[in-house]
This record gives C-alpha cells, structure tokens and sequence, in this order.
C-alpha cells in the first residue's frame, strides 16, 4: 500500500507575512524554517508537502519572497524564509537577507529545525557554504533536502547525490532526495518533519 503524506491530511491555514525574524506566533508549536538559495523551489516544495496547489506564491523570479510565510498546522509552524544568493540583489538586500536569516538562528527560541534545500544539479555555492557555516554554528538541527530530481534521470540523480554528499561532508542518510513535480520522497520528508516534532506518524 502506497505510504500517505502525513502533512497532507492536516489543516493548514496561512498565519501572514511577517518582516521580524523574532515574530512570535500563536498557539506556540515547534517550528521549521525552510530555507535556501532564491529560486530553489521552496514555496512549490511546501505546497507539495501541504498538498496544496497554491497555498505558498510560486515564482519564476528569484528573490519574491521578502518576508517570512507563515503556515500553521495544528502541531507545528512551517516558516517559508527570504532566498539567500540572489544574484541581482542590492548589497544592502544581501546584507539584510544575511541579518535576517543570523538573527532567525541566534535569537528565536521557538525554532525547532530548518529543512535546508539545495538543488540537486548543482554543487554548493559560495553562499550555500557559508550558510552551512551558520547552520553549524547554530547547532540547530537540519534537514537538508536536494530539490529539482526530477531534472535529472536516475542515474543522474545517484551520480549528483554522490557528489552533493561528498560536497557537503555528510552522509547520505543524512540527505533527503525530492521532486515536487512527481513527488518523489515528499511523504518520507513530511514523516520526518513531524518526527522531529515529536509526532507519531504511524
């Protein structure tokens, strides 16, 4: 029997957009930040866990998202954060996105865990290793996630896997491969999204 995305089967409602990294939100739940670089499917990738079509604002233009998104289910907070990396950004955006997302990490005691994407077809980026610099210095717990498989065959999927593995200095057990497209690996990414908040999902 095909397995159910858990996240899918929840009422999920859309809390607001907030530009304070520090925003508290009610009921207090544990929260999970999505974050990576402009234009690396975030907002398509909560829809498909959410089992929406257009909940999250999907954009071909890298860098819409400019506040925090807010998604309430009844057990946790999804937060959709601002891309990192967007190449056409002012200094002072860039610098801002940075304060943001440090701030976000240092200072908001209600975070529970980021689900960290990065593009399967490419190797990180300057700016994904000094994310994952942050991330490492924050001891929050990470989820990363390799987004777009469906780009690649599956050959092309095990090669890149093997070199973001590498790349990163992970294991791949520690890695979850996703395609929003076809939905490949969404239900084993929400199963582990309400582990880590402390859910059964059995």
């Amino acid at each position: 029997m095909t397995a159910v995305n858990p996240l899918a089967r929840l009422e999920v409602r859309f809390a607001g957009s907030f530009p304070d990294p520090l925003q508290k939100l009610e009921p207090e739940l544990p929260e999970f930040a999505f974050i990576g670089r402009s234009n690396v499917g975030k907002s398509s990738l909560l829809n498909a866990l959410l089992g929406r079509r257009s909940l999250a604002r999907v954009s071909s233009t890298p860098g819409k998202t400019q506040l925090l998104n807010i998604y309430t289910l009844p057990t946790l907070h999804l937060i959709d954060l601002p891309g990192y990396g967007y190449a056409r950004a002012t200094k002072p955006e860039r610098a801002g996105y940075r304060k943001l997302l440090e701030r976000l990490l240092r200072d908001r005691p209600t975070l529970s865990g980021v689900v960290w994407l990065l593009d399967i077809r490419h190797p990180p980026s300057r700016d994904d290793v000094e994310f994952q610099q942050l991330l490492a210095k924050s001891g929050i717990a990470v989820l990363v996630v390799l987004t777009k498989a469906d780009k690649l065959n599956r050959s092309g999927v095990t090669t890149a896997l093997r070199d973001r593995t590498r790349e990163l200095g992970l294991e791949a057990d520690q890695i979850q491969v996703v395609s929003a497209e076809r939905g490949d690996g969404i239900t084993e990414l929400a199963t582990a999204i309400l582990a880590a908040a402390g859910e059964d999902t059995r």
